[in-house]
């Protein structure tokens, strides 16, 4: 108990000089200071004379000293001071009482003196058994059966400070009324009264005559006489203070490898590592990361002659609110070259500094705040450890101590640099899965449309979020496309898996889907067209090249929803492929899923796919989802279809509120796959914006179409348009007259853009050719492509048609609706 870690060494009792005096007056200030004392403590005595002695100590005094000090009595005990250097020094001092001036009490401080048992020859066997007892290098005490204090060994009453006298006929609890006493002191009394031997393994606590805490195995044993009866009880105590940390550094890596890690998130990571670290052995922890880690970039070598950015990514602390710190958390600041933090980084080694240490000193004095909280929170224990994973540094850990006595040493190192080395496996985890979703998310959303299209027959609203922090981004998409005859197409779809691959496919199937769609094939054909291009990218990748891309199955795979809705005819063609049906909710507030036939998905091969067609009333709402939106881990299927039917049950006029009803009532928490939820409200163009005509197949019939198209453009106020529409109406009905077959239609359709379409029953495609010079036809279709904004053909079951539009004179159909901007 006299080899105190820290204790400096000398000549004098328990390492101090043995010029070593001071005196201190009743209010606690130096008025005399040997040169002894003042050159152990690294100060000219005159530096310290005059002053108080508060700052030179490092802990509270000893519970026993207190005692002395207050009742004035000479006392003897160990005290732990500071140095100049910020170093702990511990030193064996004795208190004499002397009355000074107006009858106060100074106190002379020196070495006190060790003493040693005396040589024994020739003793009896008691008397050498009661020598071993109070002179085991173990404290020992023996209590009355009242577990009153009858004797102890010399280690016992220097452990405790106080002699046996002090203590004879007190318990435990009324010798030091201090935690955890009072619970040794109730078990003393149940072994005096049963008995029965208890051992304990006490938390480290300081005892009253200690300057630091200890860990003790604490053993009770009963004092029996030969018949049995209990005379009273020994304490045998064992200092376990190394086998204390031993295990308690074992249990905060075992903390470690449990709380670390749990999560893909850089930030969160970085605040695990924190928790574990000021729970198991600092007192204050903060976690820089290079700007780089933290934004998911790989890091680049540090010069070492320049400043380190970092980010505080986390901190935490014994106190509350982390006071100590000097750069919240969130904040950026640079490490000056050649700091410890700098060092850390740099070299990819951990050290750990006295407060007095030169570098450690000027690094905080290089911040006046930095300086003030080292000062104001007498932080006295500084440790650096680098974060490194995969051969790359990513950041540093700061750990410090203030209320923690002891210094960090090599076990703490090592400790913290296990530590470490774990939590920089998870946060460079993270940091590459923040780098993929990032680019994942940036290619899905430069792959999904940002504005949804003006469309005249639909009041559209959609929301579109990817998978939350714990999944990968996903494949999940939608479209809306606008086709010939103002009819609009609604595409929504999910692909397998996660991902950039994931992503890369979904954009490969929207364009193919914009492709076909622009072909005008029918819901059922253009998913038949889009299983085929699915089935060609699977044999064109290989299973194995995309299981390396991103931990897939091996497989390229997807569902779909394709629906077309004609607002002339007020109905809807749709068609799936494995994806969940539409909801249909009619203007009365009544909702159902539409009978859809589920077809197989994308994919497969060799199974046909079935399109319905429905009727869709004026007020009606059509709702497309993904199965993000209505699966969850833990609750069924069928769960999520009655909470999306039930959500949109008479759903609001606007149809932005209603998806935020939907998401509200619908989505899963936490959500664990993309989702994707598009509304569309269609409404029916009214008579008085289509006309049809039936035309003989007659060269003299174009006269009369042109006629019948000019009176109709000047019934609609669109007189400006009347040349290149009779243009467009001489140029489609001569074609149709010349190679197609009855019956022949024209139709005129005012909706976004003023449509004109020419129909008959032949089957064959137009397509441009360029005419020779002496050629008297071949240019109808060219004149068409040349003054219609855009032209094209559809196949029907009757025939084909072919259509041009223009836009209408007051309308700009390449600016999109605000009111049908993404939210999400």
């Amino acid at each position: 108990m006299d080899n105190e870690p820290g204790a400096t060494t000398g000549t004098g009792g328990a390492g101090v000089p043995e010029d070593f005096a001071v005196v201190i007056d009743a209010g606690g200030a130096l008025i005399a200071c040997s040169a002894g004392a003042a050159r152990l403590l690294g100060y000219e005595p005159e530096e310290v004379v005059g002053r108080s002695v508060a700052p030179l100590l490092t802990t509270k005094l000893p519970y026993a000293l207190r005692r002395h000090l207050t009742a004035g009595e000479p006392w003897t005990s160990y005290v732990a001071l500071q140095n100049r250097d910020g170093d702990r020094v511990t030193l064996r001092l004795r208190g004499t009482p002397l009355v000074c001036g107006s009858a106060s009490t100074c106190w002379v401080v020196t070495p006190a003196a060790v003493t040693y048992a005396a040589g024994v020859t020739d003793v009896g066997t008691a008397e050498l058994w009661n020598l071993t007892l109070a002179q085991l290098p173990v404290p020992v005490a023996v209590y009355d059966r009242e577990a009153r204090f009858v004797a102890c060994n010399q280690v016992m009453s220097r452990a405790m400070g106080l002699t046996q006298e002090e203590m004879r006929g007190l318990t435990l609890w009324e010798i030091y009324p201090t935690e955890p006493m009072d619970e040794i002191d109730r078990l003393q009394h149940q072994v005096a009264r049963t008995g029965e031997m208890i051992f304990r393994e006490e938390q480290p606590f300081r005892a009253s005559g200690e300057v630091r805490d200890h860990a003790w195995s604490l053993f009770l044993s009963p004092l029996k006489d030969p018949s049995g009866a209990v005379l009273g009880l020994s304490a045998l105590v064992i200092d376990i203070t190394e086998q204390y940390w031993a295990r308690r550094r074992l249990a905060v890596l075992n903390d470690a490898g449990e709380r670390i890690g749990r999560t893909l998130d850089v930030t969160r990571t970085a605040e695990e590592l924190a928790e574990v670290a000021v729970a198991g052995f600092a007192d204050f922890v903060t976690v820089d990361l290079l700007e780089s880690v933290v934004q998911g970039h790989e890091p680049r070598p540090v010069p070492s002659d320049t400043p380190v950015v970092f980010r505080r990514t986390a901190q935490r602390s014994v106190l509350a609110g982390c006071p100590e710190s000097v750069v919240a958390a969130g904040d950026t600041d640079v490490y000056p070259p050649g700091s410890p933090p700098a060092q850390a980084l740099i070299t990819a080694q951990g050290a750990y500094y006295g407060v007095g240490d030169p570098l450690l000193r000027a690094w905080s004095t290089t911040s006046p705040a930095r300086a003030e909280s080292v000062r104001r929170y007498k932080i006295h224990s500084v440790m650096m450890v680098p974060l490194r994973a995969r051969g790359v540094t990513l950041g540093v850990m700061h750990l410090l101590r203030h209320r923690t006595a002891d210094r960090f040493g090599q076990d703490d190192l090592v400790l913290a640099e296990q530590i470490a080395a774990r939590a920089a496996v998870s946060i460079d985890n993270a940091r590459r899965y923040t780098r993929e979703r990032h680019t994942a998310l940036t290619l899905q959303r430069s792959l999904l449309p940002e504005r949804l299209p003006q469309a005249h027959a639909l009041d559209l609203a959609h929301r579109y979020f990817p998978a939350g922090s714990g999944e990968e981004i996903g494949g999940d998409w939608f479209d809306v496309i606008t086709l010939s005859g103002g009819r609009v197409a609604l595409v929504v779809g999910d692909v397998v898996g996660h991902g950039v691959h994931a992503s890369a496919t979904m954009g490969r199937l929207r364009t193919a889907v914009r492709t076909l769609a622009d072909a005008d094939f029918t819901p059922e054909e253009l998913l038949t067209r889009l299983d085929d291009l699915v089935i060609r990218l699977d044999r064109e990748e290989g299973p194995e090249a995309r299981r390396q891309a991103d931990g897939a199955s091996g497989e390229v795979g997807a569902t779909c929803l394709y629906a077309v809705y004609d607002p002339v005819a007020g109905r809807c063609d749709m068609a799936r492929a494995g994806h969940p049906p539409p909801v249909l909710v009619t203007s009365d507030g009544t909702a159902r899923f539409v009978e859809l036939p589920a077809g197989p998905p994308l994919g497969l091969g060799g199974l046909p796919f079935e399109a319905a067609r429905i009727d869709v009333d004026e007020g009606s709402l059509l709702a497309f989802y993904t199965d993000g939106l209505i699966e969850a881990p833990g609750r069924d299927i069928d769960v999520g279809l009655d909470l999306l039917s039930e959500a949109l049950r008479r759903p609001a006029a606007d149809l932005e509120e209603t998806c935020d009803e939907v998401l509200r009532k619908v989505r899963p928490t936490p959500s664990t796959d993309d989702i994707v939820l598009l509304l569309a409200r269609p409404s029916r163009l009214g008579a008085d914006r289509v006309h049809t005509w039936r035309l003989p197949v007659d060269p003299a019939a174009v006269a009369g179409a042109r006629k019948v198209a000019s009176e109709q453009l000047a019934e609609w106020g669109l007189v400006e348009l009347e040349f290149t529409t009779e243009l467009i109406v001489s140029e489609l009905v001569t074609n149709a007259i010349r190679y197609g077959t009855a019956p022949v239609e024209l139709r005129l359709i005012r909706a976004d853009a003023l449509i004109c379409e020419v129909s008959d029953g032949s089957n064959t495609a137009p397509h441009l050719r360029r005419a020779r010079v002496f050629d008297e036809g071949g240019r109808g279709l060219l004149l068409v492509a040349q003054v219609a904004e855009r032209w094209g053909s559809r196949q029907s079951t009757t025939g084909k048609t072919i259509w041009a539009e223009q836009p209408l004179p007051d309308e700009h159909p390449n600016e999109d609706d605000d009111r049908h901007g993404a939210r999400e």
